[in-house]
Parts: structure tokens; C-alpha cells; sequence
């Protein structure tokens, strides 16, 4: 893709033209240090401080404040604006060259100059180094970069992708200093260089402390002295215990669905409150389609028939997550609802036993749902022991459940040792590409050896190829229609974000939204 300094021929949306072209957020130079350091606790672990190979919420959480992208995403916002650069478009009808003009006077926290040498180094050095656990597989179809002058940056795209900018925009668009990174291996000190709002001062097992950027040159508006990110590991208990203790102020992604029920309903009277926003993380049970068993589409079928999302929302969540439909969540432009359509709301001992049955199965299916404990949701074990229950009732099913550590995990999986498993998924951009491409066809995330020829060689392409985003609705819909048929995923719950706070501290609602980008920057603590 390529970007220009005036908007080409190429219709893209108007709000993501005005995003593009000249800016629309406000402008912030990193000074407002007023207020106090923040301190958030967080169940999730920090898997990487490099951008060439983190690919996880709590990995991006970092990137997305200490490093900068060319655009980024307004708070509230799903078009992507100009962040180092001062403007961005397609200068080309087919969607397939990208070019940006960066601001001048742009220098990353050690007072490096940042130019077009760095943000070609960046995304080449990304996909030379093509880390297992990064976000290369973003950037298929990333060509050649030129450089002409030190502020112009031009990508050359191998195939149409008008969800390219959306993709530069997210904590895989992070720009490195080429001075202080290796462009064929990946830092091993833990240390950070960016131009963000935010230094990385220090990061070890325990935490993470952040300091404000004085050099930093972008739209975000510091409100606060630095933010200490506390790391608890999984252990809900200590998280809560931290909280209510007073020993942090912020507690994000790790308290249990009965933790932030309990405090919800206690309604503030202990200082601390329940900040919800919204959010299109999702959760699917996935099938190996090699597998004996979940191989049959007869069992996938059964399996569809059977589950009791409410249920599960109820009884396991206490309604912090939303029943899910489709692979497409719910505020996600070309959202349906195929699996309610093909299989009902309510489960259905007898269609379950007639699609077993048109498969040639007559006896119990034993089956193993695999969990991981931590990665994909502190309840996912406990979603999993229910959705086995909810089978074994039927009598059509003998499931048990076993949970293994998320390394582990991720190589049994690859190794196609497991049948049916557990994945999560937060997306990337807010686009519904970003919940469709990386689950099909050839090195696809889910690892279940499903493709589909329909799905890869027409749909995603073509859907890729449209810079009229709502255009693409029906092309979606066919290819959610046609997963809902042949079952790859079966789509579980869909969440809500949520963080609990301490009384004076403000400007959650902020960090929340369907980006998926927490701003530090926007909290203030009084």
C-alpha cells in the first residue's frame, strides 16, 4: 500500500479519509507530566518487549505506549489517523501502494533522529527475523519499501489490501531505532526504544515501569507522572488482593467473572468501582480436522447442537461475556449470526443424535477438550469443564477436559496432537478481515488443517481488494454461512472489557474501546 500527501482516486470511507489525510485528533508533545504515577495490576504476562515477535494483548500493551506507529487509532475509533506521520493514502486505484509523508523533527526516546530509514528497517527487519510468536503473518502481502527522501515512505503490496493501514496502525506497525536493534535477531535484554509517550525504565518478572517520553511527538495527551504495570501471573487471588489492599490502583485483564460481579454489586461502597467497555475478543473451540474424531462432521455437528452459551454466560461469567454466533463478533462490520441460524439458541439432544447418526456414529464419542489455564481467559478451564458437562448430559458424549501450560500447549497443537482445543482471539484491527484471514488456508493461526479453496482464493482476496468496507458485507456473510456449515470453529463467547479501579483514578473509559489500544496516557490519578 502507499500513501499520499493529497487523497487519490481510490474511494476509501470518508472517516477513514479524514483519519489519512490530514490528522483529526489532538495534537500532544508528551509534556502533561501533572498527577501522580498510576500502578495497574494485570494477569497477563508481557510475552515479548521486542515488536518483531510479540503477538499478544499483554505484549501490545507495551508497544502501543512505548512505541509509535505512522497512524494510530483515535480513542473511541476505528479509522486509523496519522501518528508519525503527517499523512498517509493509496496512491494507486488498486489498492497496492501505500505512502506516507512523516512529520519533521521526529526523534525516538534516546534522541535518535526517526526517519524513513527507520521505518523501512522496521517492518523488513519484521519479516526477515519472522518470529513463530510476531506479527509477520500480518504482512503477507508486504512487498518492496522505498525511501526515497528521509521523511517518504513507500510499501509496495504484492496483492490489493485495503485493510492495510488499519495494519500499520496496530502494535505491529511498532517503528525501532535501526541503531539500537539487530535487523536479523531479536533483542535479549528486555530493553525498549521508541519515540511513544512512554519509556520503558525497567521490566523484570514482577513489573514493568514506564516513564513519560519528553521527546515524544505525537496526538497523545499525557495525564499522568509514569505508570507502573504490575505483573501477577495468573494468580486472580493476589490480584484482587493487591487491589483491595490499596498496592495498585488499576486491576486489568485477570480478575475472575465472580470477582468483578461481586464488586459490581457492591456498587463503589468500598472505593472501588467496575469500568466496562466494549470489546470484540473472542473465544472458539477449535477442531482438528485430521483428527478420527473431530474430524467427522457428524461430531462437530452434534458438538454445535448441544452447547449452551447461556449457560455458560450465566453460570461461568456471570454475564461478563456475550453469547457468540459467528466468527465475526458483534460490532464488527458484516457481523451474522450463522451458527444461531443453523443450529438454534437452545440445545437439541435429538438433532445432536441425527447428525451423529447421518455420520455413522452410534455409540458415545469419547472426546478431550484441551484448555490452557491462563492465556485465552483466567475461566477458560472452568468454561471448558462446563462445556464437557453440558455434552456428557446428553449421553450422546463421554468428554473429559485436560489443561496444559500455554507453551506446552502451542506445541501439542502444532504437532496435532490434540482434537479439539481452546482459542482466543483479540483482534489485531477492528476490521472483519482481522477475524477471518488469519484463522484460513496456509499458516493460519488455528493450526487445525482446514481450507477452504472458496475461502482463500475468492473471499478473503476479493474482501481485502475493497477499499468500500461496507461493501464487503455479502462476501462476508457467504463465508461465515459456509464455516457455520462445515464447523473448522465453533464460535463460544464473545467478552466485554473490563477494569476495576480504585476511587480517583479516571479516564478508564478511554482505554476500553473497541480498538483494543490501552492508553496510558489517558489516566489520571488525583
Amino acid at each position: 500500500m502507499n500513501m499520499r500527501t493529497h487523497w487519490p482516486v481510490l474511494p476509501i470511507a470518508a472517516g477513514l479519509a479524514c483519519g489519512l489525510l490530514t490528522g483529526c485528533g489532538t495534537n500532544g508533545d508528551g509534556s502533561g507530566t501533572e498527577g501522580h504515577r498510576v500502578v495497574m495490576g494485570m494477569s497477563d504476562d508481557v510475552l515479548a518487549t521486542d515488536p518483531a515477535s510479540g503477538y499478544d494483548p499483554g505484549s501490545w500493551l507495551l508497544f502501543d505506549n512505548v512505541f509509535q506507529s505512522l497512524l494510530s487509532f483515535p480513542k473511541g475509533g476505528t479509522l486509523p489517523e496519522p501518528e508519525l506521520a503527517k499523512s498517509c493514502g493509496f496512491s494507486d486505484t488498486r489498492a497496492t501502494v501505500f505512502k506516507c509523508e512523516l512529520k519533521d523533527g521526529l526523534k525516538f526516546s534516546n534522541g535518535d533522529s526517526l526517519t524513513s530509514e527507520d521505518v523501512k528497517f522496521s517492518f523488513d527487519r519484521m519479516l526477515k527475523i519472522n518470529d513463530a510468536g510476531g506479527p509477520a503473518v500480518m504482512f503477507p502481502s508486504l512487498g518492496k519499501i522505498e525511501t526515497p527522501d528521509e521523511h517518504t515512505v513507500v510499501f509496495h503490496l504484492t496483492v490489493p489490501d485495503a485493510t492495510f493501514p488499519s495494519k500499520v496502525a496496530s502494535g505491529a506497525g511498532s517503528i525501532v531505532d535501526h541503531r539500537q536493534y539487530p535487523a536479523d535477531r531479536l533483542r535479549g535484554d528486555h530493553k525498549a526504544i521508541g519515540s511513544g509517550p512512554y519509556t520503558l525504565d525497567s521490566f523484570d518478572k514482577g513489573q514493568a515501569v514506564f516513564s513519560v517520553n519528553s521527546r515524544y511527538k505525537g496526538t497523545a495527551d499525557v495525564k499522568n507522572a509514569g505508570v507502573t504495570l504490575k505483573f501477577f501471573h495468573g494468580n486472580q487471588a493476589e490480584l484482587k488482593k493487591a487491589l483491595l489492599g490499596g498496592s495498585v490502583d488499576i486491576a486489568y485483564r485477570g480478575l475472575s467473572a465472580a470477582d468483578i460481579d461481586g464488586i459490581d454489586k457492591q456498587d463503589g461502597t468500598k472505593g472501588i468501582d467496575v469500568v466496562e467497555g466494549s470489546s470484540a475478543e473472542v473465544q472458539h473451540l477449535v477442531f482438528n480436522m485430521k483428527n478420527p474424531v473431530a474430524g467427522k462432521l457428524g461430531v462437530r455437528k452434534a458438538m454445535a447442537y448441544l452447547i449452551d452459551r447461556d449457560a455458560l454466560m450465566r453460570d461461568v461469567y456471570k454475564n461478563t461475556a456475550t453469547p457468540l454466533y459467528s466468527i465475526i463478533p458483534a460490532g464488527i462490520m458484516g457481523h451474522n449470526t450463522a451458527f444461531f441460524d443453523s443450529y438454534g439458541e437452545r440445545p437439541s439432544k435429538a438433532k445432536a443424535a441425527q447428525a451423529l447418526r447421518a455420520d455413522g456414529i452410534t455409540g458415545k464419542v469419547k472426546l478431550t477438550l484441551w484448555s490452557t489455564p491462563v492465556r485465552y481467559g483466567p475461566a477458560t478451564d472452568a468454561e471448558l469443564k462446563a462445556l464437557a458437562a453440558q455434552l456428557n448430559a446428553s449421553g450422546l458424549f463421554e468428554a473429559d477436559v485436560k489443561s496444559v501450560a500455554y507453551d506446552q500447549y502451542e506445541k501439542d497443537i502444532a504437532a496435532g496432537k490434540y482434537g479439539v482445543y481452546v482459542k482466543g482471539w483479540v483482534p489485531d484491527y477492528p476490521d472483519a478481515d482481522n477475524f477471518t484471514a488469519p484463522f484460513f488456508g496456509k499458516g493460519n493461526v488455528l493450526d487445525n488443517h482446514y481450507d477452504n479453496s472458496r475461502i482463500t482464493r475468492t473471499l478473503i482476496p476479493g474482501t481485502a481488494a475493497q477499499s468500500d468496507r461496507t461493501a464487503t458485507d455479502h462476501s462476508f456473510a457467504e463465508l461465515q454461512d459456509i464455516v457455520a456449515q462445515q464447523i473448522p470453529v465453533l464460535p463460544v463467547w464473545q467478552g466485554k472489557q473490563y477494569a476495576v479501579v480504585r476511587d480517583g483514578v479516571y479516564g478508564l473509559e478511554y482505554c476500553l474501546d473497541a480498538s483494543t489500544v490501552f492508553r496510558f496516557w489517558e489516566l489520571s490519578k488525583s
